[in-house]
């Protein structure tokens, strides 16, 4: 039976449009990675995988504890993290996201989210981790979002997919699950369906907070 839980932050990304490693831009007085990270410590689950790819030097350059973190678990904030990465990032996403399921308990409910994704305010997520579904996705309006709570029944079989084949990614192999393993969470935060790929979408985003 699944009781394990783990938040899966991808950042592996090679980040061309904003022409800089995503989790390392500045937010307000830290880094933007250390922000979602300071957020998922708002919320039950403590067991954290970071998946690094492109850029992951310029990471450890800025932020050390996440290459000790690769060898052992790091304690930031509450939470229990592990770097985890890619050697083969121009194979995508989805490989990134596979080579950090290869590290996980196989009995594990993971959420995945994106490092370009803001993440749910605490009160909806804590609202989606509570869903008992296989598949859980928040909604606004229509629109779904991240993060994505996948049982481990799922995830599993992530594993056996070639990262060279074209369905090697997570929204096609998501389609393949049937409608009555997913859950639909509405919730009302806007930042479930952002992907801040540019600096103008990065000032704006910026902009909202003031």
């Amino acid at each position: 039976m699944e009781n394990k839980k783990a938040f899966i932050l991808l950042a592996g990304g090679k980040s061309e449009r904003m022409g800089v490693a995503k989790g390392l831009l500045k937010y307000q007085q830290t880094f933007w990675i250390l922000e979602q990270l300071n957020r998922i410590s708002k919320i039950s689950i403590k067991e954290v995988y970071i998946g690094l790819g492109y850029y992951y030097d310029h990471y450890f350059s800025a932020i050390p504890w996440l290459k000790i973190a690769q060898k052992k678990t790091f304690e930031f904030q509450g939470l229990n993290v592990k770097t985890v990465i890619n050697k083969n990032p121009d194979l995508g996403s989805f490989s990134t996201l596979q080579t950090v399921l290869k590290a996980i308990p196989k009995q594990t409910t993971i959420l995945i989210n994106p490092i370009d994704t803001p993440l749910l305010n605490s009160e909806e997520l804590a609202k989606l981790i509570s869903e008992k579904n296989e598949v859980v996705f928040p909604n606004f309006e229509g629109k779904n979002g991240h993060p994505i709570k996948i049982s481990s029944r799922i995830w599993n079989n992530f594993l056996t997919i070639n990262t060279k084949d074209k369905n090697a990614r997570l929204d096609f192999q998501l389609k393949k699950v049937s409608p009555t393993k997913i859950t639909i969470v509405n919730v009302s935060d806007r930042a479930i369906i952002l992907n801040l790929n540019t600096k103008k979408e990065w000032v704006s985003f910026l902009k909202t907070l003031k």
